[in-house]
């Protein structure tokens, strides 16, 4: 099936869709940012991208993809299929996200994040990726958090740079997350501590 894009919608050049694309009013994609202005950006099948949501260039994205609403996607990301990212999250530069990742709305993920396959982010999370924000080498040093398979991440978390958690965990909502969780726990609170094992 052909793709269909909104006429109000702006595709660049350097944009490769799949087929069965549906791009609403008002997107654009293969936005040049800086010195990435030629990359290619490949959208792959089926996917749904909802009105206002900015895709700049370089990112190669699977397919069924889904956005809300108003989302952006900074350059040089690599997305899995079957991956869906809530009304106004921003999703930064040079971040892998695998297969069947779910980020919700209002969510925050910086640069050089990682998060592994199944995943599941709330609402208004916000990883961070700068440990001493207004230092001269602060772009040089900064950190993303690892997120392995299956992790889910309750509404409105804090994430301290470069923590890794481990799979099947659960971080509780509200938690701020300074230190990095192990596999296969529960834990919550700010700072946020273990609770109990998860239950397989």
């Amino acid at each position: 099936m052909k793709s269909k894009v909104s006429e109000t919608a702006i595709i660049y050049p350097n944009v490769s869709l799949g087929n069965n694309v549906i791009i609403e009013d008002f997107c654009i994609i293969g936005l040049p940012f800086n010195r990435i202005k030629e990359e290619k950006t490949v959208i792959g099948d089926g996917a749904i991208i909802r009105s206002g949501t900015y895709i700049y260039a370089g990112n190669k994205i699977g397919k069924n993809f889904r956005t809300g609403n108003k989302v952006n996607i900074r350059e040089l990301n690599n997305i899995g299929d079957n991956v869906s990212i809530g009304t106004l999250s921003v999703i930064e530069h040079n971040i892998t996200i695998h297969n069947g990742v779910r980020i919700h709305t209002q969510a925050f993920i910086p640069e050089y994040t990682i998060i592994e396959k199944n995943c599941w982010i709330g609402p208004n999370v916000v990883f961070t990726n700068a440990k001493y924000p207004k230092h001269p080498k602060v772009k040089e040093n900064l950190k993303g958090a690892y997120i392995q398979k299956n992790v889910k991440i309750g509404a409105n978390t804090t994430l301290l740079p470069g923590v890794v958690i481990g799979k099947h965990s659960l971080i509780g909502a509200g938690s701020v997350v300074i230190k990095n969780v192990a596999s296969g726990l529960i834990v919550a609170g700010s700072p946020a501590k273990q609770i109990r094992k998860v239950d397989y």
